[in-house]
This record gives structure tokens, sequence and C-alpha cells, in this order.
């Protein structure tokens, strides 16, 4: 564990506490048509108090910033006997993700917003280029056309940057969804009608051999009606629904996923398998009224694999969030996803911070047609410290079930992350 870097990245972001508390109160945000995404989406969200300025640029034809992100875990364990009969789980840290992302705008008539983003992914352990490309505004086509690597579009936890979510990872069956792709994507906003979509195509001829990459090419979309609408306080409802149709990449694919645990291994995994289709969608339902936030996703995965009997994986979660010190998790109505959380005060302006009680039940189940990739499912209860726009502590406790060979197992996940943000 390399701790002079989270040292230096401590030192970097919250040494200035004076600067951080001449701001004041932050501003509602503008998700007007024109203003309300830009390139690279949730990654590209900017914070409601700048730290510094220096890594920022205001120039004659573009303006560029640059961010940066650290995630750091510690896990530690309780098995069953049955569940060491699956795996030997070693307590430790892990860095589980570093990046670095540029970003601006060109300074045109039309809106043009640009983003380059470089991660290091604790889960593959290997750096590699995330969400970059250029999105263009067309109000005259209700929205934003975006070209290049970005998220496809499937689920509202997805879309969401992760550094964000309530949640220390996304759930189970959620991170055995493909994430990133290159193509196009038609993101568009009808607020008359509280619509909100986005449609893509993309293809791996960039990404060939990637550990995101699933398909040789793909669709995705993503459709949301909000009819009670408030970005910053009060009430809202998200219904969605999303689908995504892919041909695997040589015909063969793999479906699997960690336990909501970046340091632990594979729980429920397929194996590779024939398959010359899948097609995956399911609802989003999410209810926030003032600090509580209410949400639920639910997919299925249809694949084509006569070989092992076109099965059907499946799986979801349940979630609820409150932030007891009274804060409301806002919402960008023109993207259909929710922001981190912003502390009234944060604890470098005197203030407590923003403190989340979170509770999430998952449950996946890749067992299907002669597949034997698993059933797991697994409570959560945690607490999340949001020290200020900047960091953010998490304290988790997880119990968990995986059914698999017969072998019914069970963990309990004691787990923390410390998170920084630039």
């Amino acid at each position: 564990m390399r701790w002079p870097l989270a040292s230096s990245l401590v030192v970097l972001l919250l040494s200035r506490p004076g600067a951080a508390s001449a701001q004041q109160a932050k501003p509602a945000r503008d998700t007007t048509l024109e203003t309300g995404v830009s390139a690279g989406e949730a990654d590209a969200e900017p914070k409601a108090r700048r730290l510094v300025k220096w890594n920022e640029f205001d120039g004659k034809f573009l303006t560029l910033r640059v961010g940066a992100g650290f995630l750091v875990d510690y896990a530690t364990y309780a098995q069953d006997d049955a569940s060491k009969q699956h795996f030997t789980l070693d307590p430790g840290f892990k860095i589980r993700d570093s990046r670095i992302m540029i970003r601006g705008r060109f300074k045109t008539k039309r809106r043009i917003t640009y983003q380059a983003g470089f991660m290091y992914d604790g889960y593959t352990d290997t750096w590699f280029l995330r969400q970059t490309g250029i999105m263009v505004a067309v109000p005259e086509a209700w929205g934003h056309f975006w070209v290049g690597r970005a998220k496809e579009g499937v689920s509202l936890n997805k879309i969401m940057v992760g550094y964000d979510g309530w949640t220390e990872e996304r759930f189970t069956f959620s991170d055995a969804i493909p994430l990133l792709a290159d193509g196009v994507k038609w993101l568009g906003y009808l607020p008359s009608r509280h619509l909100i979509w986005n449609v893509g195509w993309f293809t791996d001829v960039f990404s060939e051999g990637q550990s995101f990459s699933y398909f040789d090419h793909q669709i995705g979309a993503r459709a949301a009606w909000v009819p009670m609408v408030s970005d910053t306080a009060g009430t809202l409802l998200h219904i969605g629904f999303a689908y995504q149709d892919g041909k695997p990449n040589q015909d063969t694919l793999r479906v699997k996923s960690k336990p909501e645990d970046s340091a632990s291994p594979n729980f429920i995994d397929t194996g590779k398998f024939p398959a010359t289709r899948a097609r995956l969608y399911g609802p989003e339902i999410y209810y926030r009224r003032g600090p509580w936030l209410f949400g639920t996703e639910y997919y299925w995965d249809k694949v084509s694999s006569p070989q092992t009997g076109n099965p059907v994986l499946q799986g979801g979660d349940v979630s609820v969030s409150w932030l007891v010190t009274g804060e409301t998790r806002s919402y960008n109505t023109v993207g259909g996803y929710f922001r981190a959380v912003s502390p009234r005060k944060s604890i470098f302006e005197g203030g407590p911070g923003a403190w989340e009680a979170v509770l999430r039940f998952s449950y996946s189940d890749l067992d299907a047609g002669t597949l034997q990739g698993g059933k797991f499912w697994r409570i959560t209860p945690m607490v999340n410290w949001h020290l200020s726009d900047n960091a953010r502590l998490e304290l988790v406790y997880g119990y968990g079930t995986l059914d698999r060979f017969q072998v019914k197992g069970k963990t309990q996940f004691f787990q923390t992350r410390l998170q920084l943000q630039l």
C-alpha cells in the first residue's frame, strides 16, 4: 500500500481550509438544455465549491480544467466453513481507483465540450483510457450528441460517476453490465413532457481485448419519465427503463462480478460460454423526498446460446439513503442521474460535513440453462461521512450468501474507503 501517495493527496486537497471557508453556500446548478450536460456526462460535473484554481485555464479559444480522484479501500472478513470452500479471503488495503481528467469547452457559438480521462482500475490492476470525446449541443434535436468513449447509458447507477454513489460499490449484478464503449450517443431532454433519453451505437474497433469490452458492437438505450422534478430540493420521482442489445466478442460471453468489494475475487461467474447475442433490459425507479432517497433497479440478460439452453441471467437491488444532517442529493434533469452530496457546511468551514446512512439489499442469479454462475445476495448497512465536496470516508458492513456448486457459504464484510477528489 502506497501511503505516501495517499498522504500527498490528503495534503493537496485539504491543506487550504482557509480558501474553502471563504466560499459562500453553493448556488443551484444550471441544468438547462444548453448547460446541463458536458462531455463525459456525470464524470464532468463541476464541484460546488472550488478548492483550488491553479488547475484551470480560461483561454481565447477554449477552457481547460484538470481534475483527479483517488480511492483506497481496506477490507477484512468473517467466513463460515462453506464460504471458505468457495474462496479464502485475506484482509488488506487496495488502491481501488486513481484517475486524471482533462475537460473544458470550446468558445464557439454552439456549445461544444470535451473530456479526456485516464484511470487506474484496481479491479484489473491496469491503466486505461476512460471517457474521452466531444459533446455537441444540438437544441434542434432536443439534446446533445457525443462522439468518443463513453458510458453506454444503461442504468442510472452506472451513468453516475462511481465517486458520487451512495454505496461503496455498485450492486453486484450492475457490475456485470458492460460500462464503457466507443461510439456515438444521442442524449435528449424534453422538459415539457418530463422525458429524458439516451440512445447509442458502439463498436470495439479501438477497445478490442480490453477488460470492459464485451461486444463486437451493440446498441444501448435508456428513457425516463420524471413527472415530479426539483433539481436540488424537495420531491422527485424518476421512472426509467433501459435496453441493451449486443453481439458478444468472438461469439463468446462471460458474465461475472465481485461481491461489492474491490479486494474480493469474482463471487458470481458463468465462465466463458458460446453466445451470439445478449439482450439486457430492466426498470429503474427512484423517489427522493428531501434528505430521503429510495431506489431500485432490476435487470434481465437474455442470452442467445443454444449450447447452454439460452439462459436468462438476472439481478438488481433495493436501497434507501438518509442524509441525517439534512442535505438533499441533487439531480441532473438533463442527464437523468443523481449528483454527489455537497455538505451544507464542510468540516473545513467549522461544520459537521454531511452524514449519510444507507441500507441496500442486492440479489444476483447467474444459474440459468446449463450455467452455474451462482446466486448471491447481500445486505449492506453503511455510513458515509462527506467531510467536504472533495473528501469522503465510508464505513461499511455487509452480510452475503453465495450459493454455487451446491455449496451455500456465508460471508461478513467489514470495509472502509477513503475518497479524495480535485
